[in-house]
């Protein structure tokens, strides 16, 4: 182990675990094995010389020299909570230090898992901890992240996402397999992390021999405090030379100041890359095509303008130092990383010299009385602008450029971050506390306590979906619903696809809903031949065939033996996103083993036929009755049920390409925002909504011309549907005299 290296605090670290460091067998050969070389107590094999390298580096890092501080405190407590910069080490050497402690217990309590609020950052810091532990990735240290698991039975150090953490929690809900449970990266204040703070307080009540961790910037220090009550803290100071330049007036989110402030950094000369931090990723587009057009008329003396893309919620790689330019030493190089909420994370560069934050970010905000999502224009927290602070390189003094004043930082901004839970749809995350057992939704202790209007749409809407009983636990399909890492109306489908013999073509629909999407983000002047590719995939039907055209599409040309190393330019000469296509794949293939785990019927696949083209639209009307609208004017102006918004439909819709407006639709999403648009439509009827939709869905249903329509068709139908057709399908029954939901 690393405390047996002969360095400065080796004497003070040795007295710590004493067995974990008796790695022979006791025998002769073993001592004479180990004065001649030193083993790795997690595999047994010597080190080698890349760990040594590694471990100067480690012994570097500011956090190094609170390890026995660390140590002592696990040791003596339940709870610990390390408080450190972004770039103090947290991430990377509490985790090991942890996987210490489980080792000198030979185990007795299990592994330890560390959760992250980003997939690239649990992939990435396990393939580094593995480095520098000198194990191999997949074995002694693993990752799960949704839809991806590189660990084993063997794995003792298994960095996740906060959600699949909480997803075992369903199977698993005292996490026994765990001796210390480490949430990172909770300044994210994810839903996930929120629900996991929560029910932990109970975990550790209930597992006395449970050591819980929790790593937090140190802005949200007395908030934790207050939470969990007088519990040991590890404060990690790193002194960074920074100069923060703020603007006069209210912010410049424009992109005409990011850029002029852009190009003048660069003219000037001074080294180091460039971050820019702007409101929403529709600014990352634009200004990714202002930056490349304009790069290519400056001086190539001042180096050149590599521009990098850096979207949080896709599958993106980090942002590392680039060795390659480095070693060439030819032409030199600025990055210039343009990204958004949450890509403070993403960032892993000691190169960065320069931050440019506009001081704004355009935040989804749902509304549960529309059901519904609003774009909203807010400033951020001050806790998110210190963050962006630590991006700067810590080996030389950087510069911060606010683009708004310090009036506006102190009296605009929150300190902290809206925590999720505040802001989103909680129907996922209520199917989940109803799956663990959890009945008092109403007095569950979250950090943040989320609005009782938002517990309430929650629960009606699993009501409505059939999701829940009578008493208000889980009904059976409830519980099969919650197996699926789903949206609930989106898993609701699914079941009903089972009923109508499409599972094949509902679960590809269900991949390409759930992955990133499949097109690319088109440069300037491309649109034309995009959408001239992209007809070749159109289905009259609606969205949700398109998207299966282009799967089958994809799978075809994946399998073709002839294509082999082609994939990739398949979808470059397609504008297809060649990376979401993968993810599609990977995500339908665990639904499929789901399907097959808990022995949900199959029927083999008949996507082309009118019958199978009818069942996939049942089906999908199954989930996503609550999501339907009715063009009132015949030009594409359409009216959710619900409520009075008027949406669009998307450019990119099949409909939209074709100019082809079906009067009656359902879709996946709808946000309120300066266009409205209604994505991922497909064609419905009254009729079909009237023979799936729940009754007292219908009743509750606010007065509307559709509504009148929909009652005609009750009216005309009503004795064909008791005399030939019985009840509709996934009926949850009659109208109730009474509210069904309620907070227990």
């Amino acid at each position: 182990m690393e405390e047996e290296l002969d360095c400065p605090n080796s004497s003070s670290e040795k007295r710590y675990f004493p067995e974990s460091l008796d790695s022979s067998d006791g025998d002769e050969e073993g001592i004479l094995a180990c004065e001649d070389l030193e083993l790795n107590p997690f595999d047994g094999l010597p080190y080698s010389s890349r760990y040594y390298k590694l471990l100067k580096e480690r012994e570097a890092l500011p956090i190094w020299k609170e390890k026995y501080s660390f140590m002592e405190n696990l040791l003596q407590n339940q709870i610990v909570i390390v408080s450190g910069d972004a770039k103090s080490g947290r991430s990377s050497q509490v985790p090991q230090w942890c996987a210490e402690y489980c080792l000198s217990i030979h185990y007795q309590h299990g592994g330890v898992a560390c959760t992250q609020a980003h997939r690239q950052t649990a992939v990435q810091l396990a393939l580094r901890v593995a480095d520098e532990m000198d194990v191999n990735i997949g074995h002694e240290v693993g990752y799960v992240i949704p839809f991806e698991n590189c660990c084993t039975g063997e794995t003792i150090l298994r960095y996740c996402t906060d959600d699949m953490l909480q997803r075992e929690m369903m199977s698993n809900p005292f996490l026994s397999s765990y001796g210390v449970i480490i949430l990172d990266d909770i300044h994210e204040r994810s839903i996930a992390t929120d629900v996991l703070l929560g029910l932990l307080k109970d975990v550790l009540l209930a597992r006395p021999e449970l050591k819980l961790v929790i790593n937090s910037s140190p802005l949200l220090i007395s908030k934790l405090s207050s939470y969990y009550g007088n519990v040991p803290l590890i404060e990690v100071k790193t002194k960074q030379p920074v100069e923060v330049v703020y603007l006069s007036g209210a912010p410049r989110e424009s992109l005409e100041s990011v850029l002029r402030l852009l190009f003048e950094i660069h003219q000037s000369g001074e080294k180091g890359d460039i971050v820019v931090f702007l409101a929403c990723e529709q600014d990352i587009e634009k200004a990714y095509e202002l930056v490349c057009q304009e790069g290519s008329n400056l001086n190539p003396d001042l180096g050149e303008l590599v521009v990098v893309p850096l979207y949080p919620k896709e599958k993106c790689a980090l942002f590392k130092p680039n060795d390659e330019t480095e070693q060439r030493g030819q032409v030199h190089q600025r990055r210039v990383v343009l990204t958004t909420s949450s890509g403070e994370s993403l960032i892993w560069s000691d190169t960065v010299g320069f931050v440019i934050d506009v001081g704004v970010e355009r935040r989804k905000v749902y509304n549960p009385r529309i059901r519904a999502s609003s774009l909203i224009m807010r400033p951020i927290s001050q806790s998110q602008a210190e963050i962006r602070k630590q991006v700067l390189g810590s080996s030389s003094s950087g510069k911060l450029f606010c683009l708004y004043s310090e009036e506006f930082a102190s009296k605009d901004m929150r300190p902290l971050k809206v925590a999720e839970m505040q802001d989103a749809n909680l129907t996922s995350m209520v199917l989940f506390m109803k799956r663990v057992d959890i009945a008092g939704l109403g007095h569950c202790d979250f950090m943040n306590r989320p609005a009782p209007e938002s517990l309430m749409q929650a629960l009606e809407d699993l009501d409505y979906l059939a999701a829940l009983d009578n008493d208000g636990n889980l009904s059976e399909f409830g519980i099969i619903m919650s197996e699926f890492p789903l949206d609930p109306q989106l898993s609701k489908s699914i079941l009903a696809s089972c009923e109508f013999d499409c599972v094949d073509e509902m679960l590809t629909i269900a991949a390409m809903a759930t992955a990133p999407s499949c097109f690319s983000h088109l440069p300037r002047g491309a649109e034309e031949a995009a959408l001239t590719c992209w007809k070749a995939f159109l289905h009259p039907e609606g969205d949700h065939f398109t998207l299966i055209n282009i799967y089958k599409a994809y799978q075809d040309t994946a399998l073709n033996p002839t294509s082999e190393h082609c994939v990739e330019k398949w979808c470059h000469d397609n504008f297809l996103n060649c990376s979401a296509l993968r993810m599609a794949d990977v995500i339908r293939a665990e639904l499929l083993e789901i399907i097959k785990r808990i022995e949900l019927p199959y029927a083999e696949p008949a996507f082309g036929s009118r019958e199978n083209t009818l069942n996939i639209k049942k089906a999908l009307l199954s989930g996503y009755f609550m999501q339907t609208a009715r063009d009132v004017d015949g030009s594409g102006n359409y009216l959710m049920l619900t409520h009075k918004q008027v949406a669009q439909l998307h450019p990119l819709s099949a409909y939209s390409i074709t100019k082809t407006m079906p009067e009656w639709v359902l879709f996946h999403e709808f946000s309120i925002s300066d266009n409205n648009y209604i994505t991922i439509t497909s064609e419905t009827s009254p009729e079909l909504f009237m023979q799936l939709a729940p009754q007292y869905y219908f009743s509750n249903l606010p007065p509307s011309e559709s509504k009148e329509i929909l009652q005609r068709v009750v009216d005309r139908l009503s004795p064909i549907s008791t005399t030939e057709k019985g009840p509709p399908v996934f009926e949850a029954g009659p109208e109730p005299t009474e509210p069904r939901c309620s907070l227990q």
